[in-house]
């Protein structure tokens, strides 16, 4: 008889030491916090240790649980690994796909019919969430997160930098007469994407004035979004000008229905990345979608090339 604590303790102590957090971790199991609790200090009384130090707003594994908590790790996905054998082919062609709202609707969505047209026997699934996803948990096989690429536990890939800079569209930057200066900022209504000011703490309008030295524009003024996309398409309509991003707009951009008054960008010191579980790349489905990305990221390169040689980069 194999000597182990009962499976479903086990199995709560896995889901709080990925979450170190027990509201999280009851919630992924489907399970009151107080219940959660229960199991782990059944576990704790049966090995006769701590596994976790208990404080007022936070909890950390002692030295008894960070001995297990790989190998209990592993041992799971050992588990799935051996009840998928019963079924081989039933998520073989399905990939599902993590990344926020803006960068699925500016970036992925428009050109995932290129994606579909090579690999047309997958089953595409794209996850928009602003919320940092679970691999295992969530039934996510890779994701785009936009960041400074310190992302612990996973294989991490660089896509690009992204740029910021105001944006208008044509029509309206005709009506205008072609100005150029603080001027124009002063005269339109200002469009602020707080995606990144809500996550990060960005406020693009902020970090741009300054960087360009405009003190004139009261940048507290305006219409916000939420979404990087809203702001973006809401400018494309002519509603005002806004602070964009180039990776998000590249497209736009391209087609004519967003144009850059201005000289300067300034770099948004964050970088979007394919982020997966490392056994993930074992996986031709994955390796093939990473593959198309990095096709498309230096095609966006190549397009972006001669836009952005008219325009001054301020670190």
């Amino acid at each position: 008889m194999r000597k182990i604590p009962p499976v479903n303790a086990i199995r709560a102590f896995d889901a709080v030491a990925r979450h170190m957090q027990f509201q999280a971790a009851a919630k992924e199991l489907g399970v009151t916090p107080s219940a959660l609790s229960y199991q782990i200090k059944q576990l704790e009384g049966h090995i006769g240790l701590p596994l976790f130090k208990r404080m007022n707003r936070a909890i950390e594994l002692t030295s008894a649980g960070e001995l297990i908590t790989g190998k209990v790790d592993e041992a799971f996905e050992k588990l799935e690994d051996a009840f998928a054998l019963l079924h081989p082919d039933s998520d073989k062609n399905q990939l599902v796909i993590s990344s926020s709202l803006g960068f699925s609707a500016k970036w992925i969505a428009p050109r995932l019919h290129k994606y579909l047209e090579i690999y047309p026997e997958i089953d595409f699934r794209l996850s928009a969430s602003m919320k940092l996803v679970d691999f295992v948990a969530d039934g996510i096989d890779a994701a785009i997160r936009f960041g400074q690429g310190d992302y612990d536990g996973v294989y991490s890939e660089l896509l690009f930098d992204e740029i910021i800079l105001p944006l208008i569209s044509p029509r309206l930057y005709e009506q205008m007469s072609g100005i150029t200066d603080e001027n124009l900022l002063l005269e339109m209504k200002l469009l602020h994407d707080d995606s990144l000011k809500i996550i990060h703490g960005i406020d693009l309008w902020a970090d741009w004035t300054k960087a360009v030295g405009y003190s004139k524009v009261d940048i507290t003024k305006g219409t916000r979004f939420s979404n990087a996309d809203h702001a973006i398409e809401t400018a494309i309509d002519g509603a005002g000008i806004v602070m964009g991003r180039l990776g998000f707009s590249s497209r736009d951009i391209q087609a004519g229905r967003l144009i850059a008054p201005f000289k300067y960008m300034i770099p948004a010191n964050r970088s979007f990345h394919f982020v997966c579980p490392p056994s993930a790349m074992d996986k031709p489905k994955v390796l093939n979608f990473l593959g198309w990305l990095r096709d498309e990221v230096c095609e966006q390169a190549d397009a972006m090339e001669i836009f952005t040689r008219e325009k001054e980069l301020i670190e």
